[in-house]
């Protein structure tokens, strides 16, 4: 006597375990590694906005190099040879001259490259010396560039080029690089 069988046959059930076993298995291989592809792109997102976010300071600098409410005497400008160094002054208080670097209000500010790390040093009178601050971590973002070009132009104010170039230590991705155009319109 044999009675109406209902649901799934022992045979049947393996074959759905085997099944769903394999495709889990390759679902967990795959989501790591989109995980981590996710990661390293937000990684390197954000290292452009960063060096993005740079660039424009020093772009801002030096749009302000050579203000003066006066007759402010000393360059207003400096570049070392290779541009890896860039010194600037403004008149900030707008009180007619270049405030020297003893002064709580120095207006001289310097941006220079060493040990793969981007400095700043206000009241700086050179690219040398110790007092710098990094503007960047070390640890996290390695600079590979930081370079200030000058391109005079006859009839115009000069054009810069700040250009800087970084990688990410971390996930070792690819290096971001950005360029940016500013003209100095008071020197």
């Amino acid at each position: 006597m044999r009675l109406n069988e209902k649901g799934f046959s022992l045979l049947e059930m393996l074959i759905a375990l085997g099944i769903s076993s394999v495709l889990l298995t390759g679902a967990a291989r795959l989501l790591p590694a989109l995980q981590l592809g996710v990661l390293r792109q937000a990684q390197q997102t954000l290292l452009q906005e960063e060096l993005w976010q740079l660039a424009f300071t020093v772009g801002k600098q030096i749009q302000r190099a050579g203000y003066c409410n006066g007759t402010c005497q000393g360059n207003a400008l400096q570049l070392n040879s290779d541009g890896t160094c860039l010194l600037v002054q403004w008149d900030a208080n707008s009180n007619g001259r270049f405030e020297g670097a003893p002064s709580a209000d120095a207006e001289q500010t310097g941006y220079r490259l060493r040990d793969g790390s981007l400095e700043i040093q206000r009241g700086a009178a050179s690219c040398e010396g110790k007092g710098w601050e990094k503007m960047t971590n070390p640890a996290m973002v390695r600079i590979d560039r930081f370079q200030v070009e000058e391109r005079r132009r006859p009839g115009y104010a000069p054009l810069f080029l700040v250009k800087l170039r970084a990688t990410v230590l971390r996930y070792h991705g690819e290096p971001v690089s950005v360029e940016h155009s500013v003209s100095g319109f008071n020197l």
